[in-house]
């Protein structure tokens, strides 16, 4: 599974580079804040959503601590998506959030 940190994602999100990103987490976790411009689709709704899931980009995967994210990149993965595991989740994310 690929993974990244979350410098390395803060750094693209500043950049203002097309990226992807997902937070499986729960509307209680998101509400206390998220990655500026991801997604909000909690893990259990993933593959009911992957209509919403554009296949032809890579997605950045972001849970509380990386294992749900890494379960949601496993589920992703084996149906082709592109897709990578930001390691730590939001406890190591250490830069702005959004509401």
């Amino acid at each position: 599974m690929k993974e990244i940190t979350p410098k390395e994602v803060a750094e693209r999100v500043k950049s203002d580079q097309k990226v992807s990103i997902i937070d499986v987490r729960e509307d209680e976790e998101v509400a206390q804040g998220k990655i500026p411009g991801a997604r909000h689709i909690p893990l259990g709704q993933i593959e009911g959503r992957l209509h919403e899931i554009d296949p032809s980009k890579e997605h950045i995967m972001v849970c509380r601590s990386g294992g749900r994210s890494g379960k949601a990149s496993e589920i992703l993965k084996e149906k082709n998506y592109e897709v990578t595991n930001m390691t730590g989740g939001m406890l190591a994310w250490e830069d702005n959030v959004e509401e």
